[in-house]
């Protein structure tokens, strides 16, 4: 990984750097912007707090972590849950709610920071192993699979109901539409393993570009909101007490906080990777506390204006490896495009006419990586499934997580699926018999 060509704090030329930090920012696009979507969000405020949430990482990290943090994927499901689903337009119902859980999130990252701070990283490296995180990962991507399969396959159409007269919104299969997400998910797979270089750490963008083109060939784009859309438009902000009121259950707590077992240690990880390519030990310098600590204040910011839940993304470690440039002034410049491109409404009402079959076609592959990142942790850190105790914790995981498991004491109180099966996975690792104690040292 040495021989690098710009280093962390090298700056380059002006229009080297501008290139550079356009192929970072569009190397995140994709996943960044397919978020919002799946959750009736706003892409514009999704790339605006991406750009946001990662200036502020850069500066609890004291600009020695070239890192791009966009939308996390972990937080799909408990973001509609907890919003009450998406309207017959596509967009949430009641957004607040995930914007609260959000928030809850990143005040949680910001006390496991100053825990780590006071008493060292290895305790919650023994609370979340890979036999537990593993698991919950794939029960992420498999929780997720019906939902894109459905989105690739089957349009909603009005139909009159004969018993009621009402006019319905129903499911109903498309072949045209199926072929647009046969069309993507192929052109993504083939950028990822045909190609080489930089296009193959973008194939979630270049699936996204041809399945976009072949729809507006078969003609299921409508390229009415463009039309309407002008150059300049403010994203559609929320902020609390102005656009929803402040309200904080503990179904919404419930529901998005678990889930930062499985963020925080994605986040570990990706230090690890990271620390790595560029030969530098994050975990020492700046320290995990800064790091977790500039992921949540990002996703708190982000969740503040009305974004989605932030997490340091692959795709740009992918790019970082690759191109061997490493300056965190191309990771600033991508954050600073990113914010400037979400005031382009022409370009953000283009994002909006994306079909859904297209979004479905990239889901698909999305959510089975996901799946498989959580098949590869166990593999990688060689999970022993002759061990009785690691054969139970992982089956109740993937079987509460992706059966819909669900704890109701009340209307106001219940913990379920994937959170449930989160919360378990720890319970079950500490209790049970055999629990390895030993952590890998990262000091030196």
């Amino acid at each position: 990984m040495s021989n690098q060509v710009i280093d962390i704090h090298e700056k380059p030329s002006g229009g080297q750097l501008i290139t550079l930090s356009f192929q970072h920012m569009f190397a995140m696009f994709g996943s960044t912007i397919l978020v919002p979507q799946l959750v009736g969000l706003s892409p514009a405020i999704a790339l605006l707090t991406s750009g946001i949430a990662t200036i502020v990482f850069l500066l609890v990290t004291q600009f020695k972590v070239p890192a791009y943090l966009g939308s996390s994927f972990a937080f799909i499901t408990p973001m509609l849950l907890v919003s009450g689903g998406l309207d017959p337009e596509g967009a949430a119902v009641n957004p607040g709610n995930a914007m609260i859980g959000a928030m809850a999130v990143g005040l949680v990252y910001a006390i496991v920071s100053l825990l780590i701070y006071k008493s060292g990283y290895k305790w919650i490296m023994r609370l979340l192993p890979a036999v537990v995180v593993g698991p919950v990962i794939m029960v992420i991507g498999l929780g997720l699979a019906g939902t894109a399969v459905d989105m690739a396959m089957n349009i909603s159409v009005e139909q009159v109901n004969p018993n009621t007269g009402e006019t319905e919104l129903v499911k109903q299969y498309s072949g045209w539409h199926f072929s647009a997400a046969l069309v993507t998910l192929f052109a993504a797979i083939i950028f990822n393993v045909y190609f080489k270089n930089i296009l193959s750490a973008m194939p979630i963008l270049l699936g996204l570009v041809a399945g976009y083109i072949y729809s507006a060939i078969i003609g299921i784009v409508d390229f009415t909101k463009v039309k309407e859309a002008s150059w300049f438009a403010l994203p559609d902000f929320l902020i609390p007490g102005v656009h929803y009121e402040f309200h904080v259950t503990t179904n919404i707590l419930l529901a998005m906080v678990p889930i930062v077992i499985v963020t925080i240690s994605e986040h570990i990880g990706h230090q690890l990777v990271l620390g790595k390519i560029v030969e530098r030990n994050y975990i020492k310098d700046p320290g995990l506390h800064r790091s977790i600590l500039g992921d949540g204040l990002g996703t708190f910011v982000s969740a503040l204006i009305g974004g989605p839940p932030k997490t340091t993304y692959g795709e740009n470690i992918g790019v970082l490896g690759i191109t061997r440039v490493y300056s965190v002034y191309v990771i600033m410049g991508a954050a600073c495009i990113a914010i400037l491109l979400s005031f382009f409404g022409k370009a953000m009402a283009l994002v909006q006419t994306i079909p859904t079959s297209v979004l479905g076609g990239i889901s698909i592959l999305l959510f089975g990586i996901i799946a498989s990142s959580g098949l590869r942790m166990i593999v990688d850190n060689k999970v022993d499934f002759g061990k009785n105790r690691n054969m139970v914790i992982a089956s109740v995981i993937l079987v509460v997580g992706i059966g819909g498991a669900a704890i109701r004491i009340s209307e106001a109180f219940s913990i379920e699926g994937m959170a449930l099966a989160a919360i378990i996975g720890v319970i079950l690792n500490l209790i049970l018999p055999g629990r390895d104690k030993n952590v890998e040292e990262f000091d030196e």
